[in-house]
């Protein structure tokens, strides 16, 4: 955990960075449009199966709505972590490259370019394991909400196994030679960045931040300075 708050910090440092600025800029910017566009659509699609099937009249319609959108918005972190992770794996390269120059140019220098291909498949792939892990857990979830704290603290709990793996995965594919994280270091990494997720204000910087601490969790152990 010592190492993963070292490159956490060393990570907050890294966002007064130009070109990480730039990147942070516009994936806050396409991240809010593509979540604002997301609950739009779940609404808007929710709406039109009430009424395609009739299972609730006009007024019904209106409180299930209501509903819904009180579920998305208590589901917002979530929904936000998945377009956010999306988005910064397109932009992924740029801040590992960044990051990995300024701190690790050794480890820069025998770094391999990432294709945007790549990079896309990369930002799928945990869209669908995020989509995925949560959905086998959502059973527990429920089981959960009678505890008042348990769902949370499970959800935190999915989310750091989930994001720890994501993360490592968007460095090392630059050092596709690079063993991974050790198990304890790659669940501390996911945990401060799934925590950061739940901190407003914080939660924006999040992605950008897990990103730049994820190449400072694999480099710090090698003394690549």
């Amino acid at each position: 955990m010592a190492r993963a708050v070292q490159a956490l910090f060393l990570a907050i440092g890294d966002l007064s960075s130009p070109r990480v600025l730039r990147i942070l800029a516009i994936s806050l910017a396409l991240t809010l449009l593509l979540f604002i566009a997301a609950g739009a659509a779940l609404l808007a699609g929710a709406r039109w199966a009430l009424a395609h099937w009739q299972w609730l009249g006009a007024a019904g319609i209106d409180m299930a709505s209501v509903l819904i959108l009180l579920l998305l918005i208590a589901g917002s972190w979530l929904l936000f972590r998945a377009v956010a992770i999306v988005v910064v794996g397109l932009f992924a390269d740029a801040i590992v490259a960044d990051v990995e120059g300024r701190h690790y140019p050794a480890a820069a220098a025998g770094a391999v370019d990432v294709g945007w291909r790549q990079s896309a498949a990369l930002a799928l792939a945990s869209l669908a394991r995020l989509i995925l892990g949560n959905l086998a857990a959502l059973p527990f979830y429920v089981l959960l909400l009678v505890t008042g704290i348990g769902t949370p603290i499970l959800a935190l709990f999915v989310n750091a196994l989930l994001l720890g793996r994501d993360l490592e995965a968007m460095v090392l594919a630059r050092h596709p030679g690079r063993p991974r994280l050790e198990r304890r270091a790659r669940w501390s990494l996911g945990l401060l960045s799934a925590a950061s997720f739940l901190v407003p204000v914080a939660n924006l910087l999040a992605p950008i931040a897990s990103a730049a601490m994820a190449v400072h969790m694999l480099h710090l152990r090698r003394a690549d300075r």
